[in-house]
């Protein structure tokens, strides 16, 4: 007879590999579901640079670099060329409106000149000679119509005492036609005689008036090539000092071609260039300051040209209160030109961390100064101190500024 057995109950051993894999299954779940999974680097503490965000006054300026130049520079180009033949005035000296500071010497154009006044010398002549022949051929037209004249009046006496005669029958008719065809061909001839002294008188008129203006323009075209010889001397327009000039003597220099510059000392300027981020916001007028010899001297933004090098733009500055003492053209001032007015803003201070992030986030430490978090920020203006920040951070928040380059893709860093 069989005998039934009872089962066991309760876990057994060969149930425990499943209850462990199921445990080990739910933690895994739930650290999947609830756990942190933050990128997260530990740095050394040592190795940053942390700032403050505070409220406080955003003074809005940009420094740059400006060098002292002269208020004013001319350009020495003659007018003519020709050969160096000497040197006046050396660079550096001081030359008043008007001194001569080179003598150049052009041999063509002193033949020029020769050629010139022998073309006029031969105009005079003959424009002389023109007149003595016109004055004679005047007078002898004047001498035939004085004859001519005569002539009409003795035909007019014949005609008259014909007239009479033929009236009283004392003489044939074909003598007193003959007197009066003789008096009306006198007429006639006095008639065109007149008209061509007239049209005579108009011509020479004309003529002489003609070659006098020739000769006029003659005399201007002279008076001008020797004023080109007069250009040979090459003068300073201005009062100032010669700052450099760039000739030998004996050489070749041709009309227009610069050699020199002649300095207004009478003031200076300050020439700066300005990085092209700032090029919409630069105007003239705005202020800037710099410091020298202890005290803030005050400028003024004068001209600002419109073309960019290398992303930088140039900004003339001039002096709108006192200048410094032995102030010198070529020295650098460090200038702070203001922008805009200061306003109450939330700032932080300069740092690399900018380079990687565009000032679009930065880490935030915690309260505790352990962690550091990644945030979203937005960043304004900025100055060479600080940035404005618009949003993401508050009053008295530490934030790291040092660079982030070798923090990659972290969303914490564990401060060690």
């Amino acid at each position: 007879m069989d005998i039934q057995l009872e089962k066991k109950k309760g876990i057994r051993k060969k149930h425990l590999p499943y209850i462990a894999g199921s445990i080990i299954f739910a933690i895994l779940l739930g650290w999947i579901i609830f756990g942190d999974h933050t990128a997260t680097l530990k740095i050394d503490a040592r190795a940053i640079s942390i700032g403050t965000a505070r409220q406080d006054l955003f003074n809005d300026f940009v420094r740059v670099d400006g060098q002292v130049q002269p208020i004013t520079v001319v350009m020495l180009s003659p007018e003519e060329g020709g050969i160096v033949q000497e040197k006046v005035v050396e660079e550096g000296a001081q030359v008043r409106q008007g001194d001569i500071i080179i003598r150049l010497s052009n041999s063509a154009l002193d033949l020029q000149i020769l050629t010139a006044e022998a073309e006029m010398a031969e105009k005079q002549n003959f424009l002389r000679n023109t007149q003595v022949t016109m004055e004679q051929d005047r007078l002898n037209n004047m001498n035939e119509r004085l004859q001519l004249e005569l002539e009409t009046t003795r035909k007019q006496r014949a005609f008259n005492q014909q007239t009479r005669l033929y009236n009283e029958n004392l003489i044939p008719r074909e003598d007193y036609l003959q007197a009066r065809e003789d008096y009306e061909l006198a007429i006639q001839k006095h008639s065109l005689i007149t008209e061509r002294l007239r049209q005579d008188s108009i011509y020479r008129t004309i003529q002489i008036d003609v070659m006098e203006d020739n000769l006029d323009n003659m005399r201007r075209n002279v008076l001008l090539i020797r004023q080109r010889k007069d250009n040979l001397d090459i003068r300073s327009r201005i009062s100032g000092e010669l700052g450099r000039l760039d000739i030998v003597l004996g050489q070749n220099v041709s009309p227009g071609q610069t050699i020199g510059q002649i300095n207004d000392l009478s003031d200076y300027k300050i020439e700066a260039l300005i990085d092209e981020h700032y090029i919409d916001r630069v105007r003239t007028g705005l202020n800037a300051t710099f410091e020298r010899q202890g005290g803030n001297f005050e400028l003024a933004v004068r001209k600002i040209y419109p073309e960019v090098r290398d992303g930088k733009f140039r900004t003339d500055f001039i002096f709108t209160g006192e200048r410094p003492d032995n102030i010198r053209s070529g020295q650098t001032y460090y200038i702070n030109l203001q922008l805009g007015q200061p306003s109450q803003s939330i700032i932080i201070p300069k740092g690399t961390f900018f380079q990687s992030t565009g000032g679009n986030w930065i880490f935030v430490l915690d309260p505790d100064g352990r962690k550091a978090t990644r945030r979203h920020i937005r960043i304004g203006r900025q100055n060479p101190h600080h940035y404005e920040v618009l949003e993401g951070l508050n009053d008295g928040e530490q934030v790291i500024i040092s660079g982030y380059e070798s923090y990659k893709d972290n969303q914490v860093l564990i401060l060690e």
